[in-house]
């Protein structure tokens, strides 16, 4: 299985009054994650950008499991679940320093014009890496 892993030390600005993660801050680590699964397998998502194309949300979901605090190092893991003609559905998982599962998480992309956010397939747009994804997808059709 291909899994990109990040380690990101949480910084202060990221938790609540509880001294807890803020939960929004798990979408930005996801973020992170994900740009590094992308440098991983060998590509460049700044290089879509400049070709005019994006990769929005579709949808999105957390589950939280236990909360992380300022100070430690969080570990995002990130996989390509599932990759089809239009869309992408990466897994996460967020670790503590001890491998206690933080959250788990998915999210659903598309790729799409700039512009006119008209869906495009990445087999289109660079075909080297939609079969990469295709490789390492853990479900196909």
């Amino acid at each position: 299985m291909f899994v990109s892993e990040k380690q990101i030390e949480i910084r202060y600005a990221e938790t609540d009054q509880m001294g807890v993660v803020y939960h929004a801050n798990y979408i930005i680590w996801m973020e992170i994650g994900r740009t590094q699964l992308v440098s991983d397998a060998g590509f460049e998502y700044a290089a879509l950008e400049k070709e005019g194309y994006v990769s929005p949300v579709m949808d999105l979901s957390i589950s939280y499991k236990a909360a992380m605090h300022y100070g430690q190092v969080a570990t995002v893991r990130t996989w390509v679940k599932k990759h089809d003609r239009l869309r992408t559905t990466y897994g996460y998982e967020i670790l503590h320093e001890d491998g206690t599962i933080a959250a788990t998480a998915q999210s659903v992309h598309i790729l799409a014009h700039k512009e006119t956010l008209r869906p495009v397939s990445l087999s289109k747009i660079d075909p080297a890496w939609d079969a990469k994804y295709k490789e390492i997808a853990l479900e196909t059709k």
